[in-house]
């Protein structure tokens, strides 16, 4: 790798990171970059997301604030989100290359619309739980097993993984839009790195048959960046308004679904 490359595949990091921390969708910067670069796919897949997981750790670090008071939501939610992101790794070096190709362009539309149409949606979702005598704090019924969808999907790829997350939790949960965006970042963080490590361990066991290949280089350049942009979309992500969080999120989702259907 000449080291004109390494500044791309590193300032790809930083843009990642910042817009994961922000919204999420980053992946469709950092995996199109190594691909331009002639890296493998699942090679690209593989480094990019353990690359991708210290970013997520900074916006959650950056978030910290806005996660006080959601300890008991949080572990509620990452009980499914871990074993959820590696059974996504594992779709991943289990199945055809591509076997979700026509379904994750269907499941980022459906989270842009979920975004616009959220806050009716959630009224509703909190009349209900009041109706039947519960709060909403924690979460709907249905929560867990949303989570644990949008949680295969991140391990298994994850473009636009916080939007459609984001669309979830904003339905699911009755608070604000900013501390959910919070919570989103811890959940993102545990799925890629739950993955991660699964896809270490099956590179270096040589396991089902797979030529899974973690490029160390790739991940430090990747990770380094995606921790720069992960503070600075916290610091920028936690000051947006609601509306403008919203809408960020809806533009951002419809960049990925553009660049997935090109």
């Amino acid at each position: 790798m000449s080291p004109l490359e390494a500044v791309a595949v590193l300032l790809a990091g930083v843009a990642a990171g910042t817009i994961n921390a922000v919204v999420g969708s980053g992946t469709l910067i950092t995996f199109p970059t190594l691909l331009a670069l002639g890296v493998p796919p699942l090679t690209a897949n593989v480094s990019n997301s353990l690359g991708l997981v210290p970013g997520s750790v900074a916006g959650a670090v950056g978030y910290r604030r806005e996660l006080a008071g959601q300890r008991t939501r949080m572990r509620r939610l990452l009980l499914v989100s871990a074993p959820a992101g590696a059974l996504g790794a594992l779709l991943l070096l289990v199945l055809p290359a591509g076997a979700f190709e026509a379904v994750v362009p269907f499941l980022i539309a459906l989270g842009i619309v979920l975004v616009i149409v959220q806050p009716r949606l959630s009224a509703w979702v909190a009349a209900r739980e009041r109706a039947r005598g519960r709060d909403g704090g924690d979460g709907a019924w249905w929560l867990p097993f949303a989570a644990f969808a949008s949680g295969v999907y991140g391990g298994y790829f994850g473009a636009a993984q916080g939007v459609i997350l984001m669309a979830v939790l904003g339905i699911g949960i009755s608070d604000a839009l900013q501390r959910l965006n919070a919570l989103k970042n811890v959940l993102v963080a545990v799925v890629n790195g739950i993955a991660g490590i699964l896809f270490v361990v099956v590179a270096g066991l040589d396991l089902f048959g797979t030529q899974a290949e973690v490029d160390w280089l790739l991940v430090l350049l990747i990770g380094v960046g995606a921790v720069i942009g992960g503070f600075l979309g916290a610091a920028v992500g936690r000051r947006l308004p609601p509306l403008l969080l919203r809408a960020t999120i809806v533009v951002v989702g419809t960049a990925a679904l553009v660049v997935l259907l090109t």
